[in-house]
């Protein structure tokens, strides 16, 4: 990839910084080094500008720039991420919202995807592990071809997490868990059952992912009466 082509990218992404919207942005976790604070309608923008390249999303993400790796998902060719990419970008995740980003617009549109959600799910740093349940979650709603069955089976993946009282971590269990039963009518009620089995708990983060997930399972099971 030609070096002016990222300097072109980075120099965009620097005339749309908003530095007095970092502290606000922090307040909710969305830190990073050298973050320069890019709205993410902005990000789709520039993305939309720049086009699809494979060579410019590796590059971008290279820079540890967190708006830049954001964008650099949005210009990805999943098809052409390889294992090793995928959990090196995992791996060097700053914050929660690049991880969620990055999951959305590259990973899940991935072939290798499924794979690497219980491969994530395993890890223990804290980012790397919300990855694979934030992956799970939007599989959930993107991979619409993918047999109920697939996800019925990824759902120990979150009774074997949801003890992880980390924020990040027990907000994705919890996303993962919600997503999975919203799929279907034949996943709700699993879905729910878990959901029951983990308020009963005597683990706090289980019973809140438990709760957090029962409350909107429910409200759905009551909507389709």
């Amino acid at each position: 990839m030609p070096v002016d082509r990222l300097d072109a990218a980075l120099g965009l992404l620097r005339a749309a910084a908003r530095p007095q919207a970092l502290g606000e942005m922090a307040r909710y976790g969305l830190g990073g080094a050298a973050r320069l604070g890019v709205a993410v309608p902005t990000l789709r923008a520039l993305a939309r500008e720049l086009g699809r390249d494979h060579g410019l999303a590796l590059a971008l993400w290279e820079t540890g720039i967190p708006d830049a790796q954001i964008l650099a998902g949005m210009v990805a060719e999943p098809a052409r991420l390889t294992p090793a990419d995928m959990d090196g970008w995992v791996a060097s995740l700053p914050a929660w919202d690049v991880c969620d980003q990055a999951c959305l617009n590259a990973f899940v549109r991935s072939p290798l995807a499924w794979e690497a959600i219980p491969r994530w799910a395993a890890r223990e740093a804290e980012f790397e592990k919300r990855a694979g349940f934030a992956l799970l979650a939007v599989a959930a709603v993107h991979h619409k071809q993918r047999p109920d069955v697939e996800f019925l089976a990824r759902l120990p993946l979150i009774e074997a997490a949801a003890s992880d009282d980390r924020n990040y971590v027990r907000k994705a269990v919890s996303w993962a868990l919600r997503q999975i039963g919203k799929r279907s009518a034949a996943l709700c009620e699993p879905a729910l059952t878990v959901a029951e089995r983990l308020c009963e708990q005597s683990d706090a983060s289980a019973r809140w992912i438990g709760r957090d997930a029962r409350r909107e399972l429910l409200k759905m099971g009551s909507g389709s009466d």
